[in-house]
């Protein structure tokens, strides 16, 4: 095997986050097989473009309201148990929808409920699977590689899963899917009954949760590095990312194409962030990672403001694919950071602010998104997207650009510092 293979795939070196990265992509393909199912089945049933906005919601806003408490038992609790516990009650909820599509018995509201409850779960599950990643992971040094192998895993999950889906939905039906998927919630549970790890120990001093909770936002107050990032990831979440609105109505009325054509455009989107997640996961340690997080929202911007006025199909795809590649490689970044900056009794707080301004932020801003491209067209909200992906950006570029420096002078002192030394010792 290569270095550069190595390089690419060093978290495998531990063990434990093997197995963890292994049931997680069981899981994942299994997660975007029962949401390609479930939007399928809503239209189906309503023909409604409200009501699978309004699933969407359902699942979301949960974890928006909720994720802040996930991160306090995150932090409470035992992390492995928290996980083991979102599987079966996951298991059941997919299980659920595979009996109600199997007897014919399934009615909106039933449908909707079981995806709140699926919001709810994962609300307590996100924070405790991803401050996770740190435990599993044997050399701290490996941690950027490893988020950056497990948004690969999620981004070729979210590439094929609805594929997959749709031939198992024209073959089988829906319950298929969703029994399929109660199946890879199991994949986690083995996964980590193979797991070493030593014994729980909890914390010593428990405090009341309102006082936890005030005491993750002001942890984010104190630390600027990674509060800014978060803050960041919200306004990009608002008023950037919520692009995937306009995909539709691009394949219909800008390319003049069919379904087929929303296909191709969201494959593509799909490639450039795999590409972006295995670059991120090929990089050697000690790269910068604020100065890639900058590069990354330029090319997102820029990406976007190129996809609005491209009326040439395949250009159009390769912008497509470049818009993918600095979506995921920002959001990938972020979370890297906040990982390895976040104090360790802290982290599972701080990753549920940051799951809860992105959940929070998507829902509004599609519906900001949709409204705008009501007003002047689709093209023109895209093009106003990407170029506010790069206000934020320079808004934000001083604070990254100044830290990119501030580490650049420190390696030159420390160098020069050993210097003095070695010529002192000489």
């Amino acid at each position: 095997m290569s270095t550069s293979s190595i390089s690419t795939f060093r978290a495998f070196r531990s063990r434990n986050y093997t197995l963890y990265f292994i049931g997680r992509s069981v899981s994942q393909f299994g997660t975007w097989m029962q949401r390609t199912a479930v939007v399928w089945v809503i239209y189906n049933m309503t023909h409604s473009a409200f009501m699978l906005g309004l699933t969407i919601f359902a699942e979301q806003f949960p974890s928006f309201l909720l994720s802040i408490f996930g991160g306090i038992a995150s932090d409470r609790y035992d992390r492995f148990q928290i996980i083991k516990i979102t599987q079966i009650i996951s298991i059941i909820q997919a299980s659920l929808l595979a009996i109600l599509m199997m007897t014919g018995h399934q009615v909106i509201w039933e449908i909707l409920t079981l995806s709140i409850i699926l919001g709810i779960v994962n609300a307590f599950d996100v924070p405790a699977r991803q401050a996770l990643v740190n435990e599993v992971v044997q050399e701290e040094a490996d941690l950027p590689n490893a988020l950056a192998l497990n948004s690969a895993m999620a981004s070729l999950a979210r590439l094929l899963g609805p594929s997959l889906s749709g031939i198992i939905l024209q073959r089988f039906g829906a319950g298929t899917c969703f029994f399929l998927n109660a199946g890879s919630f199991a994949g986690v549970m083995i996964s980590l009954m193979f797991m070493e790890h030593p014994p729980y120990t909890p914390p010593k001093i428990k405090k009341k949760v309102i006082f936890e909770l005030t005491e993750g936002f002001s942890y984010l107050r104190r630390t600027p590095a990674i509060g800014l990032i978060i803050l960041m990831l919200a306004m990009v979440s608002l008023l950037v990312l919520p692009y995937d609105t306009l995909l539709p109505v691009f394949a219909k009325e800008v390319f003049k194409g069919d379904a087929a054509t929303f296909g191709y455009i969201t494959s593509f989107i799909g490639m450039g962030a795999v590409g972006g997640t295995i670059l991120l996961a090929s990089l050697k340690l000690g790269t910068d990672l604020k100065l890639l997080l900058l590069i990354a929202s330029i090319i997102l911007g820029v990406g976007l403001i190129l996809f609005s006025h491209t009326a040439y199909f395949p250009l159009a795809m390769f912008f497509a694919a470049l818009s993918g590649f600095g979506a995921v490689c920002q959001a990938t970044i972020s979370n890297t950071i906040i990982q390895m900056e976040a104090a360790p009794r802290m982290r599972g707080r701080v990753i549920s602010i940051l799951i809860m301004a992105m959940f929070g932020m998507l829902p509004l801003g599609s519906l900001i998104i949709g409204a705008l491209s009501q007003w002047i067209g689709a093209t023109y909200a895209m093009l106003c997207q990407g170029i506010i992906g790069l206000f934020i950006t320079i808004l934000f570029s001083r604070f990254l650009r100044r830290d990119y420096l501030h580490r650049k002078i420190r390696k030159n002192v420390d160098k020069n510092t050993k210097e003095l030394i070695t010529e002192e010792i000489e």
